[in-house]
């Protein structure tokens, strides 16, 4: 499984006079304004993946290693996959008992298949699994053609 954020063409990569951000990543609606002639291609690889947890929590939380593990089960890379935990103070729970709420966003593209993502779901639980993390996984889709991304600015 992979992701989805739109990326510059190579030659912005290239050309730090092309550039607006610290990143290669700029949304299509955007990059003709820089470099009218360059075309905009998908990056499959930036999956967001918010860890939810509870303050009172006193199991770590490895995210490095987590991180690690969620880029072997959906294909992507370090430097493009993000994990963010947010601790919280408390949540509903009268059906489950989890450590960790884990909310995953990923581009819909029509080989991603129920069973295929619901398999990816069952290796990320796993992976929190193996370090005595019990984890609510949820996963949802979106379409490329209404995703927005402005990432910050190179400091001058």
């Amino acid at each position: 499984l992979s992701f989805a954020l739109f990326v510059c063409h190579s030659c912005c990569r290239q050309d730090m006079t092309h550039r607006m951000t610290s990143s290669p990543l700029i949304h299509p609606l955007i990059h003709p304004l820089i470099h009218p002639s360059a075309t905009t291609t998908l990056n499959p690889n930036m999956p967001l993946v918010k860890i939810f947890a509870r303050t009172a929590l006193t199991k770590p939380i490895p995210l490095a290693s987590l991180q690690s593990k969620l880029c072997a089960i959906w294909g992507t890379q370090p430097n493009t996959t993000k994990l963010m935990l947010q601790r919280v103070d408390d949540w509903t729970d009268e059906s489950f008992q989890e450590d960790c709420y884990v909310d995953i966003r990923a581009y819909g593209k029509a080989e991603r298949t129920r069973e295929m993502v619901l398999d990816g779901m069952q290796k990320v639980q796993s992976a929190f699994g193996e370090h005595d993390l019990i984890a609510n996984v949820r996963l949802e889709t979106y379409d490329g053609e209404r995703y927005f991304h402005v990432p910050p600015t190179t400091p001058k």
